[in-house]
């Protein structure tokens, strides 16, 4: 199961180079529905696939479906509502947790208390966490199993197109743009990604192969300051949190900040995606992580950087 997180491609280009030492040839599936309205607009990564690309077009699927599909559009708008009123009351609960580990943190104590009540403050902000993930998972089965999904022929059609380009693909690319868009439409689509296909992926693609989706952003002007989980990812990377635009959107050289988002994700590996950085996940480590425990975390290659619980960012070294 060979998949390849890269840095963003906007200004560092590394997609070429990685297809090209993958070898073969055949089609590539092009992924990129983040991308919204300039979905179609890939005549640039066209180029740097050797031409070989084939756009999986979700978004468009998912615009033509809704329009013709009142009662999908509906269903849809539904689970959409659902979600943002979940990420309001998570938001609050979030911040309040996030604020309060911090205070517990610079607080001394005379009697023994301090790292009591901090394990236990941690323990709080990864409950509101779990809270979250549970009632996100509720909105999708209710969404899924609902019965205009189920009935919808229009949508079981572009499921199958979809399905069989995949399954024909010599390689998956998955690439970045607006991550809530593009959850929305792997999920409305029913993506499934074969095990055996190697897949590339960056910046919110990244982020969609692996669970859950953090969304983090240190330097935001306003509302929630604390990392959020988001949404379920498709789970294809285990344990990996992937951190795009990292220098840009976390303030690294605070290492108490970051040990406490590497301490309330100690199960998941926080990899920065940054420009230029490429880590491979080859077969053998999907191996191990189905044979490791804590949910199989997959193994990060030796070489990678990650942070730490200190908080610093360090990098993988050789076992």
């Amino acid at each position: 199961m060979t998949t390849i997180l890269l840095g963003p491609q906007r200004f560092t280009t590394t997609v070429q180079a990685v297809l090209r030492g993958l070898g073969g040839d055949g089609p590539v599936a092009v992924v990129n529905a983040g991308w919204e309205e300039r979905e179609s607009d890939d005549g640039e990564l066209r180029g740097l696939l050797d031409d070989r690309a084939v756009n999986v077009s979700l978004y468009q699927r998912a615009v033509e479906l809704l329009g013709a599909d009142h009662e999908l559009r509906a269903a849809v708008l539904e689970h959409r509502a659902r979600h943002a009123e979940l990420r309001t009351y998570y938001g609050i609960r979030l911040q309040a947790a996030w604020d309060t580990v911090f205070a517990v943190r610079r607080r001394s104590s005379t009697h023994g208390l301090a790292e009591s009540a901090l394990q236990s403050a941690m323990q709080a902000l990864r409950d509101v966490d779990d809270w979250y993930a549970y009632e996100v998972a509720r909105i999708v089965e209710t969404t899924a199993t609902s019965q205009v999904v189920l009935a919808s022929e229009g949508l079981a059609q572009h499921r199958r197109e979809v399905g069989e380009i995949l399954e024909r693909a010599a390689v998956v690319v998955v690439a970045g743009g607006h991550v809530g868009i593009l959850m929305e439409t792997l999920r409305l689509l029913d993506v499934a990604i074969p095990t055996h296909t190697p897949v590339i992926a960056w910046s919110a693609g990244a982020m969609a192969l692996c669970d859950p989706v953090v969304l983090f952003h240190d330097f935001a002007p306003q509302g929630v300051t604390a990392p959020e989980v988001h949404d379920r990812g498709l789970g294809r990377l285990r344990g990996v949190i992937p951190l795009p635009h990292a220098r840009r959107r976390l303030a690294l050289e605070d290492r108490e900040r970051m040990a406490v988002f590497a301490d309330r994700f100690a199960a998941h590996h926080l990899v920065p995606l940054d420009d230029g950085t490429v880590v491979h996940f080859a077969d053998e480590d999907a191996g191990r992580a189905g044979r490791a425990g804590r949910a199989g975390r997959a193994p990060l290659p030796d070489g990678t950087r990650h942070v730490s619980l200190d908080g610093a960012i360090v990098n993988r070294e050789s076992s």
